[in-house]
């Protein structure tokens, strides 16, 4: 993305979840993301996989306040709500995103800014251990960490140093949740890759760099740190869809 520019892909997913229904706590905004989107112009609504996607990410964050958990990171949050939406008694959320990206959504959020820590990061550049740390993150508590719809605009060495940063701030009892693209064994990622950015309406300014067989991407995570417990494609059975095989939902625990 461009340092100046605004992901239209974030707007895109925000626009589309304003339109669903979803849980929330009790101390939550349900009208959260509709508050967020306010002046966005209308695009394109996302395929059917969005709201298993999103379901799935809601259900994360919700266990996770359950089970006491104290803190959400939100890697490349765009104009996610769950901070306002699942607003929780001794629930800390910190969101890290491009710095053009969040300097909007704290324009947006105004007030509610009490309510999440919005913290700018470049994932190409910048240190997220690092910068976490200097949000006021506590690496001595558990946290979930979310990476939902990010990991595949990013190359193999930076998602590597991401993951391997958000080990290092991952105390005992913490938890990664992450969607990635994946094809086939035996196909050329690279071609792959070039292929579905072909055919996406953003697909040459923000394009998909990092689409892998699930094997790869088991090994990546291990390489990091990360013990991979749970994995499931992006489908609901309620809608009939799946995501033509390319999105998996990953959790996993930091490795000992």
């Amino acid at each position: 993305m461009d340092p100046g520019s605004l992901s239209r892909t974030s707007q895109a997913v925000a626009l589309t979840r304003a339109g669903m229904a979803r849980p929330c706590t009790p101390g939550g905004d349900p009208d959260a993301q509709r508050r967020l989107c306010e002046g966005m112009q209308p695009l394109r609504r996302l395929r059917p996989g969005i709201l298993p996607r999103t379901r799935f990410f809601d259900g994360q964050v919700l266990a996770a306040i359950s089970a006491g958990i104290p803190q959400v990171v939100i890697c490349g949050a765009g104009y996610d709500d769950r901070a306002l939406r699942f607003r929780s008694p001794g629930v800390r959320f910190f969101e890290l995103d491009h710095p053009a990206t969040q300097a909007d959504k704290a324009r947006r959020l105004a007030a509610d800014l009490r309510d999440v820590v919005l913290a700018a990061a470049d994932f190409r550049d910048d240190d997220v251990a690092a910068v976490l740390a200097a949000a006021g993150h506590d690496a001595s508590l558990p946290t979930l960490f979310l990476c939902e719809g990010l990991l595949i605009y990013l190359d193999q060495a930076v998602i590597l140093r991401l993951l391997a940063g958000l080990r290092s701030r991952a105390a005992e009892a913490s938890s990664l949740a992450a969607s990635v693209g994946t094809h086939p064994v035996g196909l050329d990622s690279r071609q792959v890759a070039a292929a579905l950015n072909s055919g996406r309406r953003h697909g040459d300014t923000e394009p998909w760099l990092t689409v892998m067989p699930v094997p790869a991407w088991l090994q990546l995570l291990a390489g990091a740190g990360w013990r991979a417990e749970g994995q499931g494609d992006q489908s609901d059975p309620m809608l009939g869809t799946v995501a033509e095989g390319r999105s998996l939902l990953v959790t996993a625990r930091p490795s000992l």
